[in-house]
């Protein structure tokens, strides 16, 4: 595979991470899908996704039927040992078909995500398609495709740089679900980044599996 060939497809594959979009590597979402993220709610205002800002730390992780009231107490005991941060986002990046910020710096997100695999080693990131893993990145739009990206983006871009740059400090770590494709995500649990202290959302219209 030429060099070309190759950063296309991953950019490609790296578009499917964002929308969801099915093809033959994992995609799209399977019902019980749990994935580890960060809010950051200071960028909520520039994201055009549809979904609210945020930075994966591990998409996917357990199935949901897999969580035990133990596998909650590891969570706790491994967010506990990571001390909160704070993230800077003032570079604009792209893939084909996406505009994401990237975060600065990146090291503690990768530090939760090493931990995290370690602990778990069958939660691949981005169930393997990608080598390396997808770098941390909050996605900004992902509803152009390769022909018109670029002139759409150069747009948002322009509209959204006067905003940058945003600053969040990160104390916690939240756990979604997701029952499918199109299903969209809701919140499970929030993890305490430094005090292993753990929050408890009032959950609905549980299935037996629950945590």
């Amino acid at each position: 595979m030429s060099t070309e060939t190759h950063e296309r497809t991953r950019a490609e594959e790296a578009r499917a991470a964002s929308t969801g979009a099915a093809d033959s590597d994992g995609w799209p979402d399977l019902p019980g899908d749990t994935a580890l993220t960060i809010r950051i709610p200071e960028a909520n205002p520039l994201v055009r996704a549809g979904f609210p800002a945020h930075v994966t730390v591990l998409y996917p992780f357990l199935n949901e039927s897999r969580f035990t009231p133990g596998t909650h107490a590891d969570l706790t005991d491994l967010f506990a040992a990571h001390p909160a941060f704070t993230l800077t986002f003032d570079e604009f990046r792209r893939y084909p078909g996406v505009l994401y910020l990237a975060p600065t710096p990146e090291t503690p997100v990768r530090a939760l995500t090493r931990s995290l695999t370690a602990r778990w080693p069958e939660a691949l990131p981005y169930r393997g398609v990608f080598t390396p893993p997808l770098a941390p990145h909050l996605t900004l739009a992902n509803d152009e495709g390769p022909e018109t990206y670029e002139a759409a983006y150069d747009t948002l871009q322009s509209q959204l740089a006067p905003s940058l740059p945003l600053t969040s400090h990160v104390d916690t770590v939240h756990l979604i679900v997701t029952d499918g494709p199109g299903k969209g995500w809701r919140d499970l649990r929030t993890y305490r980044l430094g005090t292993g202290r753990v929050s408890h959302p009032r959950e609905t219209n549980r299935g037996p599996n629950r945590p």
